[in-house]
């Protein structure tokens, strides 16, 4: 049976924005070392990452932002971007390599060398908007990944997945007037970003979700939401925002999911996968700050990922 595939590269964890900040280099040390420890690293293709081409960024943010972010970055010592964004001067590399990653991995399951894959990248990306770089992250790998999708591999509908406990507001950003791809968000409300909650479009689904939500009613409203629009969509390729901040125990949010609940989900996209895509997901790390939930609930998203 053909491995998923696993990104990862050393370089993505230099991007570093202080001690005590809770995007730290150790979420990525963290992922690894428990894949590693719980054998599953054996079973899965590990492959490292180039930086993207700036003409891939420029698919989903303008030259003017991504030539100001570049200027931005300081030989030393850090610049802030906005009030919890900071660049540093590894910066740029690691945001690089996070959308190559992104871009990579949907040129191999497009391919069929792999049916799945994941990407273990940071700086995060669903924040970023067209213009405007915020909550930790610069450039949009999620989307930078789907418009390779749609330009280089020529595909009409894409679905993208966003089940961090904050809204994807960059991803709907960007594409609130593209039909041609789906944008499915739950998220805690209100929490940060406290934007695009209220726009409505065919294409744009936005879930928002109590403090104290549990499993079970994350489960009933993913199913009740977004089962039908994804078979309406019919989705040549799925993309995940895969962020792992909605679990119980993570610092920045108050939704009460479980690792189950990230195998659960992974599981019912992998069958819409298998009906409309061939099977072809890809999915992105966004969030996920406490270290111990976040390895153990990537692990359970993997199993998902990997058919377990």
């Amino acid at each position: 049976m053909t491995k998923s595939a696993l990104f990862y590269h050393e370089d993505c964890t230099l991007h570093d924005m202080g001690e005590g900040h809770p995007e730290s280099p150790m979420r990525l040390r963290f992922i690894m070392d428990h894949l590693k420890q719980t054998g599953m690293l054996d079973d899965l293709d590990l492959i490292q990452p180039e930086e993207a081409q700036k003409l891939h960024l420029l698919a989903a943010h303008p030259a003017t932002y991504v030539d100001q972010i570049s200027m931005l970055v300081p030989a030393k010592g850090r610049v802030m971007v906005d009030p919890d964004t900071m660049l540093m001067a590894h910066s740029l590399r690691a945001a690089y390599l996070a959308c190559g990653a992104a871009v990579q991995a949907v040129d191999l399951v497009m391919s069929g060398q792999s049916p799945t894959a994941f990407c273990a990248t940071r700086p995060p990306g669903h924040h970023a908007e067209r213009n405007k770089s915020m909550g930790f992250c610069f450039f949009n790998n999620i989307a930078v990944a789907a418009y390779h999708a749609m330009n280089f591999h020529n595909l009409k509908r894409v679905a993208i997945i966003d089940f961090d406990v904050h809204q994807g507001n960059g991803t709907v950003d960007i594409f609130q007037d593209d039909p041609r791809v789906l944008v499915c968000s739950s998220f805690e409300h209100p929490l940060f970003p406290y934007s695009h909650v209220s726009v409505q479009r065919d294409t744009i689904i936005n879930t928002p979700l109590d403090a104290h939500t549990s499993g079970t009613q994350f489960r009933r409203r993913v199913e009740a939401e977004w089962l039908h629009r994804l078979q309406n969509h019919k989705p040549q390729l799925i993309l995940i925002s895969a962020g792992f901040d909605a679990h119980k125990d993570d610092p920045l949010g108050h939704i009460e999911l479980e690792e189950r609940d990230y195998r659960w989900i992974t599981r019912m996209l992998r069958d819409v996968a298998r009906i409309y895509s061939n099977g072809r997901m890809v999915s992105i790390l966004e969030g996920g700050y406490n270290l111990q939930a976040l390895s153990r609930s990537v692990e359970y998203h993997m199993e998902g990922l990997m058919g377990y």
